[in-house]
């Protein structure tokens, strides 16, 4: 019976997308909302200021990865473009420079020679994309699936601490929604971890300690312009 490894690399665009939107939804909107209720605020300038943090976010969210991931592509693009020219004019040089690639991985020179002929009789542009440049089809740069997935689970994680706030107002308000959030963050990072096949314990401990590291510190500048107003 054969078997077939489930690998993960091929997940890494949109899961990163995916883990920075939602941990950003969560960490900046309860802190957020910790630092304006550590200041005497009203539940009603709470929510207000929770809503436009999670609008604003998700927005800067989708542009930044849009802008981000788009000039990735653009220079995996320009890359392509300037392989494409060089097969044009130079195949032979490209062929040779392909085999020096794969003898210096450990082939003999002879085998060399033929694999890289075979592979640029194939796609010629794709054996140099991926062997030379780096460029892999399973990580090729997203914008759009990019942008639209890190608003998306922004606007999930800013939703988790905002609906605490909502529903647990009053003086159990701050105590509520950083407890809480910090639960959503750290099954957020487990679940990232096992999607990625890396250790739930040490996924969901890191994002924990930058979670609650950002609400204490606001919770901090909250309280101090609190009491100084």
């Amino acid at each position: 019976m054969s078997r077939h490894e489930k690998h993960k690399s091929h997940r890494v665009g949109w899961l990163r997308a995916a883990v920075l939107g939602a941990n950003d939804g969560i960490v900046s909107t309860a802190s957020l909302i910790i630092g304006v209720a550590a200041a005497s605020s009203t539940q009603d300038n709470i929510l207000l200021v929770g809503v436009a943090g999670l609008v604003a976010g998700a927005m800067s969210m989708a542009a930044g990865e849009y802008v981000s991931v788009s000039s990735q592509s653009d220079t995996e693009n320009a890359d392509l473009a300037l392989e494409k020219k060089s097969l044009e004019h130079d195949f032979e040089f490209e062929k040779d420079e392909l085999a020096e690639i794969y003898e210096s991985r450990g082939l003999d020179p002879v085998l060399a020679v033929q694999v890289a002929q075979q592979l640029m009789a194939h796609d010629a542009l794709g054996a140099h994309a991926r062997d030379e440049i780096g460029i892999s089809t399973s990580a090729t740069a997203q914008p759009v699936q990019a942008a639209v997935s890190s608003a998306c689970t922004f606007t999930v994680g800013a939703a988790l601490p905002l609906l605490v706030a909502w529903v647990i107002p009053g003086r159990f308000l701050i105590s509520a929604v950083a407890i809480l959030s910090l639960l959503f963050l750290a099954l957020l990072g487990g679940l990232a971890a096992r999607a990625g096949g890396a250790s739930m314990t040490i996924g969901a401990c890191r994002v924990t300690f930058w979670g609650a590291l950002a609400m204490a510190l606001t919770a901090g500048v909250g309280r101090f312009f609190g009491v100084a107003a």
